[in-house]
């Protein structure tokens, strides 16, 4: 294991997380995490912090950072210490990055999508099939750098779905921790922000479940500190799919918080009173955060969610 960089959190307090990629606009959906988040900290007189998921520049959107600042201030959603931006943590990556490459935990791969699929195909498998991983590379090259998975089983308990397991040889295989264009992936940055935030549990979409395996298996890697997780039901449009950026869903609205932020609650299954419908936010919020409870939320998974991993417990 190497050993990563000391925890932020050093009382041991709890500490949770929202961390949107500045893409668009809030909406919805991205709502249902931030307030679930925001809540499972607050309930339990903790800290709340905000990171922005900026290590992906082709897909951000101009000003969409600051707008998603200006929303969550808006809904009462107030956030605790300075905001982190990935896009200033480059550094700290490569750091990491180097680790891993000196303990020989990861290996350079020019693999193209192309070639990939056609490798896929000859070997018979839906994961990466380890073509770079027995060759020598020349790093000269335009190349992604993959994490090696072995045939370790992971196995962690969802506060909402209880235990769950997946074994990464099998449903993922080697995983890309750096881009062939230079970009950090979003396991890595991901991975070392929490650790580095000392996040102790990490309340987010159910559509993130399948990546936890992967994250709990680099931080195994790392000798990094292992957060709690629990995944909330993502919400969907007529169409059953999940709203986001790229379905246009669409923006909160700034005129009417409380409106939806009562919906949100429903949503979670909290079962606000019908008289708070039409209360203020600080009354709303002051509500939910003494009468928030996880056991209250609907154990819904969309597909993206349900694959590649199963439920361990009866």
């Amino acid at each position: 294991m190497l050993s990563g960089k000391v925890s932020a959190n050093a009382q041991n307090r709890y500490c949770g997380r929202f961390a949107p990629s500045p893409t668009g606009p809030l909406h919805f959906g991205s709502l249902i995490s931030a307030l679930a988040s925001y809540l499972q900290a607050k309930s339990q007189d903790g800290v709340w912090l905000l990171r922005m998921e900026d290590v992906d520049p082709p897909r951000e959107r101009l000003g969409a950072a600051d707008q998603i600042l200006r929303t969550l201030d808006t809904y009462g959603l107030h956030w605790d210490g300075p905001v982190i931006y990935q896009s200033q943590r480059h550094e700290r990556y490569e750091a990491i990055l180097t680790q891993l490459t000196l303990k020989d935990y990861s290996f350079p791969c020019t693999c193209s999508r192309k070639d990939l699929s056609i490798a896929m195909r000859r070997a018979n498998t839906l994961t990466y099939p380890g073509t770079c991983r027995r060759v020598k590379i020349n790093i000269k090259q335009p190349h992604a750098i993959r994490l090696k998975v072995d045939t370790t089983v992971i196995t962690f308990n969802d506060n909402i779905h209880g235990q769950i397991t997946q074994q990464l040889d099998e449903t993922v295989g080697d995983f890309v921790i750096k881009r062939a264009d230079g970009l950090y992936a979003y396991q890595l940055a991901v991975v070392v922000d929490d650790a580095d935030q000392g996040i102790t549990e990490v309340v987010r979409g159910s559509d993130l479940l399948d990546n936890t395996p992967r994250q709990i298996y680099l931080q195994q890697c790392l000798g990094l500190p292992q957060p709690q997780y629990a995944h909330v039901p993502v919400a969907t449009n007529a169409q059953h799919i999940k709203l986001s950026k790229q379905t246009f869903a669409t923006p909160l609205n700034a005129q009417n918080p409380n409106t939806v932020l009562y919906e949100a609650l429903q949503f979670l299954g909290q079962n606000p009173p019908p008289e708070l419908a039409q209360s203020d936010i600080t009354s709303l919020l002051a509500w939910a955060t003494q009468a928030w409870d996880l056991n209250k939320i609907p154990k819904v998974l969309n597909k993206i969610a349900a694959a590649g991993y199963r439920k361990t417990d009866s």
